[in-house]
């Protein structure tokens, strides 16, 4: 792995920030440097998360609704001077519709309309529209790059997973659309994934007492091997750096990311001779 980027002069927006995936991103580009906003539905937990990060900002967003993310966009524009990357990460999991889709899934016809349309309009169309509210300002400025975060196709397939792993695939193909449509622009679209099932509040805790205390751990009596959340910090601090620029349509995945860094340089050294 190379050095830790320094990002001193990059502006980001992540939604779904204040934990999980988000808040572990968030943490490395703080950490590194960058010039972080974050969002959460609460505005409350958005601004704790904030305080705990330097130079951060929090934001209450609800990325169903176009009103509420045209505000926050204006005001984290407005806060930076601009976005240069926006991390598309808010979501919600198969909890929200099956408490125990791990150890008694359920066959997709006996989910809840309102709870179908309520994973889709957050994991799908919420990545829509806050793409769609930054995407113009990014080509009105020539440059920016979008991360937009994808799971394991596994995921998207398993038996017991609707509606999350339509959600996941809807937005896979949104991004490679993205991707075609911008090319060429200077705004860079890219998918990040873990490579696994993640220690987040998506996952329900392990046995009566607790959720697992270690990546290794397993998840109440399923054998699901749980990663920590910070897996995603290099990966997106690499995307974020100079080194990244023109890296356009990569699907990213975290467990693998410095094979595929590896790899990356191989490639680009050869072609240098």
């Amino acid at each position: 792995m190379p050095d830790e980027p320094e990002l001193s002069a990059l502006r980001v927006l992540i939604t779904g920030g204040s934990s999980g995936l988000g808040l572990a991103m968030a943490s490395a580009l703080a950490a590194a440097g960058a010039s972080v906003v974050l969002t959460s539905r609460s505005s409350d937990r958005a601004r704790e998360t904030a305080r705990s990060l330097p130079g951060a900002t929090g934001l209450d967003l609800d990325v169903r609704d176009e009103d509420s993310v045209h505000r926050v966009v204006d005001a984290a524009w407005a806060r930076l001077g601009g976005i240069d990357l926006l991390v598309n990460n808010a979501g919600i999991g198969m909890r929200t519709v099956n408490p125990r889709f791990l150890s008694e899934p359920q066959g997709f016809w006996a989910v809840p309309p309102e709870g179908f349309r309520a994973v889709v309009d957050t994991n799908l169309t919420g990545y829509f529209l806050v793409a769609r509210e930054v995407t113009p300002r990014m080509l009105a400025a020539g440059h920016g790059r979008i991360v937009n975060i994808s799971m394991n196709h596994s995921t998207m397939n398993r038996a017991g997973f609707v509606p999350y792993g339509p959600s996941r695939a809807g937005a896979e193909a949104l991004s490679r659309i993205m991707a075609a449509d911008l090319r060429g622009t200077g705004v860079t679209v890219n998918m990040l994934l873990p490579g696994g099932a993640t220690r987040t509040g998506m996952v329900p805790p392990a046995g009566p007492g607790g959720p697992a205390e270690s990546g290794s751990a397993t998840q109440g009596g399923t054998g699901l091997s749980l990663l920590d959340p910070v897996i995603m910090g290099p990966p997106i601090v690499w995307l974020a750096s100079a080194e990244a620029e023109g890296v356009h349509d990569e699907r990213l995945v975290a467990t693998k990311f410095p094979d595929w860094l590896r790899r990356r340089a191989a490639t680009s050294g050869q072609q240098g001779r």
